[in-house]
């Protein structure tokens, strides 16, 4: 989907998952080469007019990688959490490992992102859609700071993965993703 905002200085929200592979010696994240800017990124995307940023993450994550939430665990802080909305046209979200507002590439447009934490020990079930990166890679935590920011990849993106390596991985719980709001919201005519 194109940009919502399209003028200098405006904000996008996005969703993006960084995914961990743990079936390996030591865990590895799967990232994907952009098409557009030639970098290894997380997969995510814009959240669409008609979705909320929960929906975007599965709705990305099947385009983008090929995986689907039955094949993933979410990681989450071991705290007490809303996981459903009992009030019409709400939803209860997931907490993000990080939220933060960087700017787009060499643009003056800039994306908000949600970004979330899953861990996997499968190849996914589907492969990307046409026309997405079909260049998706696995890195250690090591290969990950060999990499040259910000030529192979944005520094904000190194540095949210080196953080998930060592404070996310061993320390939030992995739970289902399931247990949130994916579904549209309902509202009342």
């Amino acid at each position: 989907m194109p940009h919502i905002h399209t003028e200098p200085g405006q904000f996008d929200q996005t969703a993006s998952a960084f995914i961990f592979r743990t079936d390996f010696d030591e865990p590895k994240i799967i990232l994907h080469m952009h098409r557009k800017l030639n970098k290894y990124l997380q997969f995510g995307g814009h959240v669409e007019l008609n979705e909320h940023p929960w929906q975007t993450l599965e709705r990305e994550l099947r385009e983008e990688s090929g995986y689907d939430f039955s094949q993933l665990k979410l990681l989450q802080p071991d705290l007490p959490q809303i996981k459903h909305a009992d009030y019409r046209g709400a939803a209860a979200h997931p907490l993000p490992f990080t939220y933060g507002s960087y700017q787009f590439a060499t643009t003056d447009h800039i994306h908000t992102d949600s970004a979330y934490a899953f861990i996997t020990d499968q190849e996914p079930k589907n492969k990307p859609d046409e026309g997405e990166s079909l260049n998706i890679p696995m890195f250690s935590r090591q290969e990950i700071e060999d990499l040259q920011a910000p030529e192979q990849i944005p520094t904000n993106v190194k540095t949210i993965i080196l953080f998930a390596f060592n404070n996310i991985l061993n320390h939030w719980k992995a739970t289902d993703p399931h247990d949130f709001q994916v579904e549209p919201i309902k509202v009342d005519a």
